[in-house]
């Protein structure tokens, strides 16, 4: 591979909260993206920049002049503040880079990258060395904003902004990385990682098309699924090592953070079936690089390369990870790379949740019906179908036995996926059939006991809302918090658990942390309303609930529980008006049962009301009818009317289980 070394000023760009963006107005967010793109690729044609990376919502690029990087930086600035505004930090330091035929990398791309996190929308920072390169041009003005240790760069750095009238103009010592003026904090006592451990970082895309991201994460996902299945290593979560997306990341943050000893990263490109893959395997604690490869092929090698990267793993560190062979290997079950695509589309939009979910079930049917026996599509389109029927998205009888069809034909032909297991697991929570619930969440903690979401569900579902063990539900929720400490999605869940257990304290405490992670995460709002709620905090409640019917689209979830919030506060006129709304919706749209039946049971106008929708609840086999028993959201007057318990009986009744019968008009792949 050949490489060269050239001074350069390279300038990092990045935009502010777009995965917020993303998750409130997709289509408004990719007007944002591409109005960022545009601006930037007009100003690096005049000022004679070459755009080197995009990654997602930010560019990394390089400029022979430290004077044209800051004009050019300058003049895309001006343009992102005017209408439509575009939220973009900026980061500029001029070093020593190496470039290699398609990357960029050195201490110079290390430094300028963590000037640019240290930045504020609407300004650009620049280093010490670009400000040395540009003092005898007094018509640019700049002004210190202070001396900052940034991570992995050794001496102090004096990080200056362009002082301009229209530019954003941060304070000096207000960015957010550690002034030289103040002490270090002192060492931490953690626990030393074990030496089996490894976090996957999202391999970064280096492809012409950002919107390639779907398959760069998909490949890192593919080789996390494959080192999970061995028993006697410790992989951090996906969405825990996704957190660390950026192409420079410090590492010895995510060993920290992660619990791990060593970082797997690297890059793909791909252009048409053209494909080259590059990782490298560290070691956090010196940084000393264990293995590095780079494999070229066409998109018909791909699972090849997926399993030579894995099988490398456990050889070149067979000492440090492995005392076994590679027989453990999980391995991609297709070799139709149109289908495997579709699938990684499909597996990227059920990552995110939301809405997203019913994107994932389409590309996710058409991998399956390119290849009807591709096992992890299958697993995966179970996965994506149960969590339709569970967050209300869909009605349960629609997608619920898709569910079941699809988790069953995954495993005759592969045994030995969790995610199978864990979908079946949640489709017999749904229909009340404890046992086989029970039997399936375990043979899946069996298989992969790194499984967060298995841990999650089983906490949730069956020990909690079916079984009333909460103290072994916690037990499950925290750990699946360790496998992945960084997941929103965790702290969310394991808020219900506790919620359900009456410890409102500290569920409030646990959404408060998933809110530091991800701010616009469903659940843990939802659930820091309810905390509120039955901490007898109106006022929060009631703020929390009226913004997430903005964030949320008035989901019905979140329409319930504003109408339970108004109806504790005494405010029975608007909680009519607001349940009217509820019911005239459940015309036109899916809206859950189970929530109609509580709003009209904390009106306590009409019970009747209340208890035909649970019986409509029941004959959907709603989800959410499973949390009546041992949820506090269910009215005192719903527990003593005497068709509570009669309800709660058919429920447990074993004629009432779900049979396939039911589903005799088709639901079919």
């Amino acid at each position: 591979m050949s490489q060269h070394r050239q001074l350069a000023a390279i300038l990092f760009t990045d935009i502010e909260g777009y995965s917020a963006m993303m998750q409130q107005n997709e289509k408004q967010a990719l007007a944002i993206k591409n109005r960022h793109r545009e601006v930037l690729q007009q100003e690096h044609k005049r000022y004679r920049g070459r755009v080197v990376q995009y990654y997602g919502d930010g560019t990394l690029s390089v400029f022979h002049s430290a004077v044209e990087a800051v004009e050019c930086a300058l003049a895309m600035q001006l343009a992102y503040l005017q209408e439509p505004p575009v939220p973009v930090r900026m980061g500029l330091h001029m070093g020593d880079v190496i470039f290699d035929e398609e990357q960029l990398f050195g201490d110079g791309v290390n430094l300028a990258s963590r000037v640019e996190s240290l930045g504020v929308a609407g300004s650009v920072l620049i280093s010490d060395k670009v400000r040395d390169e540009i003092a005898n041009h007094p018509e640019v003005k700049t002004y210190s904003v202070g001396i900052y240790r940034l991570k992995n760069i050794e001496r102090p750095v004096e990080v200056f902004a362009l002082d301009h009238e229209d530019l954003v103009k941060p304070t000096p010592n207000s960015l957010k990385g550690k002034t030289e003026e103040k002490k270090a904090p002192a060492l931490r006592t953690a626990k030393r990682a074990p030496a089996k451990s490894i976090a996957v970082l999202p391999l970064v895309n280096l492809s012409n098309d950002p919107e390639q991201q779907y398959f760069s994460e998909g490949v890192a996902e593919e080789i996390i699924n494959a080192l999970s299945s061995l028993k006697n290593l410790k992989v951090a979560g996906r969405t825990s090592s996704f957190k660390f997306s950026r192409e420079n990341a410090d590492l010895r943050e995510v060993g920290e953070k992660l619990g791990v000893s060593t970082v797997l990263e690297g890059s793909v490109r791909k252009q048409g079936n053209r494909l080259r893959i590059t990782v490298q395997l560290t070691k956090v604690e010196d940084g000393f690089h264990l293995w590095s490869e780079r494999y070229d092929g066409s998109m018909d090698d791909i699972f090849a390369i997926q399993d030579k990267i894995a099988t490398a793993i456990t050889e070149k560190m067979k000492v440090t990870l492995l005392e076994k062979g590679r027989g453990g290997l999980r391995k991609t079950t297709t070799h139709n790379t149109e289908a495997y695509e579709l699938y990684l589309k499909g597996r990227f939009y059920l990552n995110r949740r939301g809405s997203y979910i019913i994107s994932g079930i389409k590309y996710l049917q058409r991998a399956l019906e390119l290849d009807p026996d591709f096992a992890l599509a299958h697993a995966d389109y179970a996965d994506a179908n149960v969590l339709a029927g569970l967050y209300g998205m869909l009605p349960p009888k629609q997608v619920m036995f898709k569910g079941k069809q699809s988790a069953e034909k995954a495993l005759q032909l592969n045994p030995s996926l969790c995610e199978a297991y864990t979908a079946l697991g949640s489709y017999y929570c749904y229909i009340w059939d404890l046992p086989k619930a029970e039997k399936h969440f375990l043979k899946a903690l069996q298989l992969n006991p790194s499984h967060a979401q298995t841990h999650l569900r089983y906490g949730l579902n069956y020990l909690a809302w079916m079984k009333g063990d909460f103290a072994k539900a916690e037990e499950h929720g925290r750990k699946a918090i360790k496998l992945d400490p960084l997941s929103s999605l965790c702290f969310g869940i394991y808020a219900q658990i506790l919620h359900a257990a009456g410890k409102f304290k500290e569920a409030l405490a646990a959404c408060k942390t998933g809110l530091d992670l991800d701010s616009y995460s469903f659940l843990c709002n939802l659930y820091e309303g309810y905390s509120y709620l039955f901490l007898h905090q109106h006022e929060e409640a009631l703020a929390v609930f009226e913004r997430l019917m903005v964030l949320s689209n008035k989901h019905s979830f979140t329409h319930g529980a504003l109408i339970m919030t108004l109806c504790k506060m005494g405010n029975f006129d608007r909680a009519r008006a607001e349940l009217k709304d509820l019911k005239e919706r459940a015309k036109k749209e899916y809206i859950v049962c189970t929530v109609i039946g509580i709003a009209a049971g904390w009106l306590n106008d009409d019970l009747d009301e209340a208890f035909h929708f649970f019986e409509k609840g029941l004959e959907d086999h709603d989800p959410l009818l499973i949390s009546l028993k041992h949820e506090h959201w269910t009215p005192e007057t719903v527990r003593q009317d005497s068709r509570y318990q009669k309800l709660l009986d058919k429920m447990n009744s074993p004629d009432r289980l779900l049979s396939d019968s039911m589903y005799k008009y088709g639901f079919g792949i």
